[in-house]
């Protein structure tokens, strides 16, 4: 099920939404640029870490470092058997024993990495492929151009940023020494999609909807669309609570997309400062 439009008009073009659209392709471009084969460095070739992934590593947002400002990370072995590298960072024993195996001549490479901090925004520009990014900027130009309306271009950016922020530091109170990297702009437009829905709750969704191979058009009302969408990230994140060695090796940030969904909820009415109009639209034929 993919939403393809509403029909709650926007009354101005929005312009700050088709610039965050193309800020993030324009930074999956750049991720693009690196070689998804081929490394930086001899070190980082020993480990088996491309440019692709070592620029993730050096400009997504770590929660480790968050929680520890001025710590470094790096990549190496923490055992003399393992099969791949880990991403370890100082203070931590792997750190120690990563450091103790390079000097006995294990591949061992710091992260170039920039101030924690500017991570926290590189990270929401970033995403780990085609669909991630793909799916992010649908929702984003489906959805935000109408919340743009709505605030203002000022306070749209504001609201967008501060959202993408609360979601990150979501995952990372759930997951404070957790050294993968966490990317994407999924948790500033979960924000959007929050204040959407306060915003908007009775606005139709005309949606695809596929059938094995058919597929036929659907209006589902907004509130529906969204709570089963706030449904499926939430019961996953309760999912990762009883087994965090899972939810901290990687995948999906469910709780960074909980946490901007809750602020866009709680936050949309310091924002925005347009009443919601409700349009009745005539439901399409179902095939």
């Amino acid at each position: 099920m993919i939403p393809v439009k509403d029909n709650i008009p926007t009354l101005r073009f929005p312009i700050l939404t088709v610039l965050l659209i193309v800020a993030n392709v324009i930074v999956f471009g750049w991720q693009l640029h690196f070689s998804g084969s081929q490394s930086s460095s001899p070190q980082f070739r020993q480990l088996g870490i491309s440019e692709q992934d070592e620029n993730t590593l050096e400009y997504g947002a770590i929660p480790y470092r968050l929680t520890h400002p001025g710590k470094e990370c790096a990549a190496g072995i923490t055992t003399r058997n393992a099969s791949s590298a880990e991403i370890v960072c100082q203070g931590t024993t792997g750190y120690t024993q990563a450091r103790k195996l390079a000097a006995q001549g294990a591949p061992f490479a710091s992260l170039d990495s920039p101030p924690w901090w500017v991570t926290v925004f590189t990270s929401m520009f970033m995403h780990g492929g085609i669909l991630h990014i793909a799916f992010n900027m649908l929702f984003l130009w489906i959805f935000g151009n109408n919340v743009e309306d709505s605030m203002g271009r000022i306070r749209y950016v504001l609201f967008y940023l501060l959202g993408g922020l609360v979601a990150l530091m979501t995952q990372v109170l759930v997951h404070p020494d957790s050294t993968v990297p966490t990317v994407g702009a999924s948790g500033a437009i979960a924000a959007v999609l929050g204040g959407y829905l306060l915003l908007y709750p009775r606005a139709r969704i005309l949606s695809v909807v596929f059938l094995f191979f058919f597929f036929t058009f659907i209006e589902i009302p907004a509130m529906v669309m969204l709570g089963i969408w706030f449904l499926l990230q939430f019961l996953p994140a309760v999912g990762q609570l009883s087994a965090p060695d899972v939810a901290g090796g990687g995948g999906v940030a469910y709780f960074a997309h909980v946490g901007g969904f809750i602020f866009g909820l709680a936050a949309i009415s310091l924002f925005a400062h347009r009443k919601s109009t409700h349009y009745e639209q005539p439901r399409l034929p179902v095939y």
